[in-house]
């Protein structure tokens, strides 16, 4: 009894364990799908501004034409191999409009370098980023550092669109600012190692079973 007992629970427990593992297999394919889809969006034809009111759609590619207006945002963050710094976001006059453009890191050495109105052709890509939390300390308003890009506070605070650019690609004067493009980089896969965490529990499952058998069969003899 205590035999089939002891087999029975190694199986259950295996099947648990290897069903977990299948599962994760699963959501790394739809992850890398979504991946997939998501870079091919990216690098995707740009095309105009959608129309005031469209539906919010990440990641579209877009090309405008218009001037900074001097006014910005910087948010606090850093690169590897270059150390601190911020990402620019310049209210952006184009045809009528005003909107938020990212256009890229500078170095904290540079953070107070003048960056008046300038005449631009900004490529890239829309996104509503949600980098905020409650742990995200409030905006410093009186030096204009934030901690997080929030796209709706920072079109509050420079009176524009709640539409953000991410620069993909600037022509005209980029005055020191080096464009970050939007990449899959930053959206987690851990998936395949989820999958390789269970797989390996329930080996060792088959193991402790294996060997809990192998001790009630040997006192039973």
């Amino acid at each position: 009894m205590r035999y089939l007992f002891a087999l029975a629970l190694g199986v259950l427990g295996c099947a648990v364990l290897i069903g977990l593992g299948i599962w994760q297999v699963q959501r790394l394919h739809w992850k890398q799908a979504m991946l997939a889809q998501i870079e091919a969006r990216i690098s995707a034809a740009p095309g105009g501004l959608p129309a005031p009111g469209a539906p919010e759609r990440k990641y579209t590619p877009v090309r405008v034409e218009g001037r900074t207006t001097g006014q910005e945002i910087l948010v606090l963050t850093g690169r590897k191999g270059v150390g601190p710094g911020y990402e620019v976001i310049s209210a952006f006059e184009t045809g009528g409009r005003r909107v938020l453009v990212d256009r890229g890191f500078v170095p904290d050495a540079d953070r107070a370098t003048p960056r008046p109105a300038t005449p631009l052709t900004v490529t890239g890509n829309l996104h509503w980023p949600e980098e905020t939390d409650r742990y995200t300390p409030p905006p410093d308003l009186r030096t204009g550092i934030w901690f997080a890009r929030d796209t709706r506070a920072m079109a509050e605070a420079l009176g524009t669109e709640p539409v953000l650019i991410v620069a993909r690609r600037v022509e005209g004067d980029a005055q020191g600012v080096s464009p970050v493009p939007l990449g899959t980089e930053g959206i987690p896969n851990d998936h395949l190692g989820y999958a390789i965490t269970w797989f390996s529990l329930a080996a060792v499952w088959a193991g402790m079973t294996a060997f809990l058998i192998w001790r009630i069969r040997r006192q039973q003899t």
